[in-house]
């Protein structure tokens, strides 16, 4: 894990990012740490659906995951390029190296973890994460386990690493205010 420090000065900031596997928090977590400081919150998955006029699912469906990526990577330039903000990434983003650089210079990055199991308990309907989709309960668990080996090494990337497996919604936004400041 990078452990990088970031000094604001009163005439510049920084994005707060908040990355890591679905299901972990990041979009809740955001929301409310984003109103907390006074910012504006940005979803890049909300960004991508919208540049892109269709959801998720259906970007995987036509494009596939590579079609997805290029649309992310493309949200992601958009938004480091914004007011300082927190801002909220897809599961898969630090994988690319391209956002990951980009993420990292534009603010403290913390990557919000969960146990596999749960991840698998906090999904719920998986029909609406197409990583997911139409898998076995079983499965899923086992695809949830792979995906996260495979990401280890760009979740490590991050700045700070927080579980919030135990952790209520307003304990991981306290958690986060501290470890990030007010970035």
């Amino acid at each position: 894990m990078l452990q990088t420090t970031f000094t604001i000065g009163a005439d510049s900031m920084a994005h707060v990012i908040l990355a890591g596997f679905m299901a972990t928090g990041k979009t809740e977590v955001g929301r409310r740490l984003a109103r907390l400081m006074g910012r504006t919150f940005v979803d890049t998955d909300g960004l991508v659906e919208a540049t892109a006029g269709r959801s998720i699912a259906e970007i995987f469906a036509v494009e596939g995951e590579e079609g997805f990526r290029e649309l992310e990577r493309e949200a992601v330039a958009r938004v480091v390029t914004m007011p300082d903000a927190v801002v909220a990434v897809g599961g898969g983003t630090l994988v690319d190296p391209e956002s990951r650089r980009r993420l990292l210079a534009a603010g403290p990055v913390v990557c919000l973890r969960a146990t596999p199991e749960a991840i698998l308990d906090r999904v719920g309907d998986a029909e609406s994460r197409p990583l997911l989709a139409s898998l076995s309960k079983e499965e899923r668990l086992a695809k949830i386990r792979g995906l996260i080996a495979a990401r280890e090494a760009a979740y490590r990337a991050a700045t700070h690493d927080l579980d919030t497996t135990d952790l209520s919604i307003e304990e991981v936004v306290d958690r986060v205010r501290a470890l990030v400041g007010e970035a």
